[in-house]
């Protein structure tokens, strides 16, 4: 990933993926309907905390591994 735009996009199908809504999302990790709406439309501007949160409360987990130098800029493996 390399943008805020594809976090965005992640966060959001990755809740509709798994059935939630936006308030139950909220609940799951004791936030309101509307900081999931501010988190999903502006993740850059949110804590690492909360997205780790929300993610975990999805049933996901965030990796952060090395770049392959091989690989082009703006491609992924996933």
């Amino acid at each position: 990933m390399d943008t805020p735009q594809q976090l965005r996009v992640i966060l959001r199908t990755l809740r509709q993926s798994r059935g939630l809504t936006q308030a139950q999302l909220g609940v799951l990790i004791g936030v309101s309907q509307k900081r999931i709406a501010r988190i999903e439309a502006a993740p850059e501007v949110t804590s690492f905390d909360q997205i780790a949160r929300m993610v975990a409360a999805m049933g996901c987990s965030i990796v952060i591994q090395q770049a392959d130098a091989r690989q082009p800029p703006g491609t992924h493996a996933w």
